[in-house]
């Protein structure tokens, strides 16, 4: 046995702090077009910790594990269907194509309510000058990189729909439940999501500028990286959000429900804070030059 060959073929991955060992061939023989094949392919340079060798990702390791034994056997994980929500989020992120199809397959076979229409059928419609799909049953479809700007789905069920790099400026989602879905890299500058559910939502990444999220619950939302300038937030339960590094220069955050969120880097400046409670949110290395924060607690 070639005890350097395999040595230099292992992979150390720590994934939001739990920390998995691997080789390269698991990571880039089965999904060749997923961004794990990319990292690990050879053609970008990595950045190991210093002192360990561990690759980090900063991502949730939760379902880690799924998404390995995946690469290792092809064998999908049977989850609740809160975990198949979060491991899809991560599948997505990952770009894991395969797994993808056969998680949201075994969601149809148990049982989850079909959406109404198809992506085709989306696409078809789009092609009208205006559309609506407001009330419309949407949830699991995969309406990704697609240009659905100006498009109404106020009052739709978009439960776990992939919206990754979707254009959706000056969309309506008023009052639509679009929990656990995908909107990484989306542009949803000047959107309507007034009272809409977002609860576990992925918005790392996303233009929202000018965006109105009045009343919104955000629960447990990613908008890591995140484009929040000018964005309203009034009443906007961010319990438990991760912020971290979003820019929400100018946002109007009165009356929201901070407890927990992290906004570690984010950029705060000349936000509205008037009256909120900080006191249980993360704000180390946060910028808040220019914010008004009168009667804020702290």
């Amino acid at each position: 046995m070639d005890t350097t060959s395999e040595l230099s073929s292992m992979v150390r991955l720590n994934i939001g702090g739990k920390k998995f060992c691997t080789t390269i061939d698991t990571l880039t023989n089965r999904e060749p077009d997923s961004m794990l094949a990319a990292m690990f392919s050879g053609r970008h340079a990595m950045s190991n910790e210093s002192k360990t060798g561990y690759v980090f990702i900063d991502r949730d390791g939760k379902h880690f594990r799924h998404i390995l034994n995946w690469l290792r056997d092809g064998i999908a994980p049977t989850l609740s269907d809160p975990d198949c929500s979060e491991l899809l989020r991560e599948v997505d992120y990952y770009q894991l194509l395969g797994l993808k199809e056969i998680l949201k397959a075994s969601r149809r076979e148990t049982g989850e309510v079909e959406a109404e229409l198809t992506r085709v059928d989306i696409i078809k419609c789009i092609q009208s000058e205006r559309v609506r799909f407001r009330g419309v049953n949407l949830s699991g479809i995969d309406l990704s990189k697609l240009d659905l700007s100006l498009v109404d789905f106020s009052y739709a069920c978009l439960r776990n729909v992939f919206f990754s790099r979707t254009n959706l400026q000056l969309a309506k989602f008023r009052d639509a439940d679009a929990g656990g879905s995908i909107f990484h890299n989306a542009i949803l500058r000047e959107c309507e999501f007034t009272g809409a559910n977002l609860r576990g939502a992925l918005l790392a990444g996303t233009s929202l500028q000018s965006a109105n999220l009045q009343d919104a619950c955000l629960v447990d939302c990613s908008f890591c990286g995140a484009d929040l300038r000018s964005a309203h937030l009034q009443n906007a339960d961010l319990t438990n959000a991760n912020l971290e590094g979003a820019n929400l220069e100018g946002a109007n955050l009165k009356g929201a429900k901070l407890s927990n969120a992290n906004f570690k880097g984010a950029n705060l400046q000349r936000a509205y804070l008037r009256h909120v409670n900080l006191r249980e949110a993360h704000l180390e290395g946060a910028n808040l030059g220019g914010a008004n924060m009168t009667g804020a607690i702290r």
